[in-house]
């Protein structure tokens, strides 16, 4: 069979990979702190014709002869720039400006901490700042955040801090921070849905909340904006135009396979 044949499966392969990505990224264009993803291909091994040949003192070298088998799917990236900010003047919205990640667990404990993005948190009946999914916001001891019933109002200040307003007006610190931790390398964080992420052995070294204050310098975590949420940073400009090119590359290798059973069946034409 024609080489071309198996060469534009490949790359019709290749292509609907890319366009459930794109998809994925148009669909997700509204989600809080949503990390949209990209496809990056490399090519299949070559088929090695003839060899290299190197240079003499009577003739010149020749250059080895190959031809490829394809392209397969190299990578799927998570691009982790930020989205924009939108402003709505609710205390527990907060948005990182900067590379940290909030720490979110559903039994409260560390141990089975998960990191995100979306700071959409408010509090529950217990007064302990939970996210949508009920999950609790950690603090730098590791423990939940959890507001005394003596605090009748509260700010967040842009290291994380808690600042409690009691029934008297009075402004006092809850001596409770915001944990906000980094990892080494973001794109091997994996999404588990929920705009949640679970650390993995090439993320980096497990955050440690006892350390992972908002706005440190020396850990680069980026500073705490109350107030604000950060918004999916998917272009769709960007990805209508993946889109049309993911398009293209679908049709041409469909026709690759077209032609290459036009060849075969001019092949079996031959014995009429």
């Amino acid at each position: 069979m024609l080489r071309s044949l198996y060469s534009g499966v490949s790359g019709m392969r290749g292509f609907q990979t890319k366009l459930d990505v794109i998809g994925n990224n148009i669909a997700n264009v509204n989600t809080t702190g949503f990390k949209a993803g990209r496809v990056m291909f490399k090519d299949i091994l070559s088929q090695t014709v003839a060899g290299v040949s190197a240079p003499t003192d009577t003739s010149g070298g020749v250059n080895s002869k190959q031809i490829g088998l394809g392209v397969t799917v190299g990578a799927i990236d998570t691009i982790h720039t930020p989205g924009s900010a939108m402003t709505t003047n609710v205390v527990t919205d907060l948005r990182i400006n900067g590379d940290g990640f909030f720490a979110v667990s559903q039994d409260g404990t560390p141990e089975n901490m998960y990191l995100t993005r979306d700071g959409s948190f408010q509090l529950d009946a217990q007064r302990r700042m939970v996210n949508s999914n009920g999950m609790f916001v950690l603090g730098t001891g590791g423990e939940p955040i959890t507001l005394g019933e003596e605090v009748t109002a509260f700010t967040i200040a842009s290291n994380g801090e808690i600042i409690g307003i009691g029934a008297d007006g009075t402004a006092a610190s809850t001596d409770q921070f915001i944990a906000v931790g980094k990892v080494t390398n973001p794109g091997g964080l994996e999404k588990i849905g929920g705009n949640l992420y679970r650390q993995t052995p090439n993320s980096g070294e497990a955050i440690d909340l006892g350390a992972a204050i908002a706005g440190d310098t020396a850990t680069g975590t980026g500073s705490i904006v109350s107030g604000q949420l950060e918004m999916s940073n998917v272009d769709l400009t960007g990805e209508f135009t993946e889109m049309i090119v993911a398009q293209r590359g679908f049709q041409s290798n469909s026709r690759i396979i077209t032609t290459s059973d036009e060849i075969l069946q001019e092949v079996v034409n031959l014995k009429r």
